[in-house]
């Protein structure tokens, strides 16, 4: 037999049935709610059960249907969007490795909104809006950054900190560096910025207090670490020679460098740059006598030509006891044309001219140096041998 013809059959006598079972007995129902009543039989109400399930179930469907496209059109503008945030952050970060600075911004900012990652792209067009003289546009990128990525906080702060540092704000790029700090103690890159800010703003005082965190560190070779501690204590020697100059006459006026020199750490107290520092501002307070017991304590300990030409140019009230200890020392270094030009010096100034002569051509003789050959013409002409002189004169003439 035929499957229709089968389902036809069935179907007939499902509805005999239906039918002989509504004559059978109709029923009755009835619904009131609130001011509504509603009165029906049984099979009516079925029906109508049947139409609103189906009704309810094709709107539903309806419904999620157009929440489904809807849906997809926001995928699809999503990834369109993104697309050409790629295509604007990819075509800004090339232009800012060529140096095209304006374009360079005007895309990373176009990019960034839809960026997978818009931090980068503020952080580059703040540095390009930078590059190209916009701190006020530079400085707002940073702040979007800031609101799009907080969690990049120290990024942002260095990225900061290196543009004031860049054009010049020292003071605001010291606030940033500090602030970063109490963030991020020990970040290497934070460290070596806050060096420069106070080389920048010449506060010797903080930078000698963070030297020991900078050797620490290993941010520096240890080359420019060595160079980095002289120079800070040698500024800090003069800045306090300079201080004391300007009080009164009265006050102890070495007493401030003394002070400075006692808080080197004793292996730097022989470094002669630093040495060399602290005997001339001596000097130049007016402590010559001091200054002499400071270098030939140093040359004690180890020789050096700076510290011993220092010692020659150094006027101190016994000059006689100065050339002593100039002419003891030749006994251990009699190959140093800086010690015998030393000596020479210290002769001319006791007028003994022959022993400043010779001294003078031993010198001259180990190592043609410009200043002796200075010294050695000065002595000739004031003794009226200029023939002498004259080839000593060439060779200190400008080339």
């Amino acid at each position: 037999m035929n499957f229709f013809a089968v389902i036809a059959l069935v179907a007939i006598a499902i509805g005999v049935a239906l039918g002989f079972l509504v004559q059978l007995d109709p029923g009755y129902i009835r619904i009131s709610w609130l001011n509504w009543l509603i009165e029906t039989n049984v099979w009516i109400g079925f029906l109508l059960f049947v139409a609103f399930y189906f009704a309810f179930h094709f709107t539903l469907r309806s419904v999620v249907h157009a929440l489904a496209v809807k849906a997809g059109i926001s995928r699809w503008r999503s990834k369109v969007h993104a697309r050409r945030a790629q295509r604007y952050t990819k075509r800004g970060l090339l232009e800012y490795a060529e140096g095209n600075w304006k374009r360079a911004q005007r895309h990373l900012a176009a990019g960034a909104s839809d960026a997978e990652v818009p931090l980068i792209n503020y952080l580059a067009a703040a540095q390009a809006a930078n590059e190209i003289g916009n701190d006020k546009a530079s400085e707002e990128y940073l702040k979007r950054a800031y609101d799009v990525a907080p969690e990049g906080e120290v990024a942002i702060g260095v990225t900061q900190a290196q543009l004031q540092l860049g054009r010049g704000a020292n003071e605001q790029a010291l606030s940033t560096l500090l602030r970063l700090r109490k963030k991020a103690p020990e970040h290497p890159f934070v460290l070596k910025l806050l060096v420069t800010a106070y080389q920048r703003l010449s506060d010797w005082g903080r930078l000698a207090d963070l030297l020991p965190e900078v050797g620490k560190a290993g941010i520096l070779k240890e080359p420019d670490y060595a160079r980095l501690q002289s120079s800070t204590w040698e500024n800090l020697l003069r800045q306090a020679a300079e201080d004391s100059l300007r009080k009164p006459e009265s006050e102890n006026q070495t007493g401030p460098l003394n002070a400075v020199w006692e808080q080197i750490p004793t292996a730097l107290r022989k470094d002669e740059a630093i040495v060399d520092t602290y005997a001339s501002s001596l000097i130049k307070l007016k402590a010559p006598g001091h200054a002499e017991k400071v270098l030939q304590q140093a040359l004690r300990l180890q020789w050096s030509e700076r510290l011993i030409l220092s010692y020659g140019l150094l006027e101190s009230s016994d000059t006689s006891q100065q050339l002593a200890f100039a002419e003891q020392s030749e006994r251990d270094h009699k190959q140093d044309a800086a010690l015998y030009l030393t000596i020479g010096r210290l002769a001319l100034r006791q007028e003994d001219w022959d022993k400043a002569r010779t001294a003078l051509e031993t010198s001259y003789g180990l190592k043609r140096r410009t200043d002796c050959a200075t010294e050695l013409a000065r002595l000739l002409v004031k003794r009226g041998q200029y023939e002498l002189a004259l080839p000593y004169l060439d060779s200190i003439k400008p080339a």
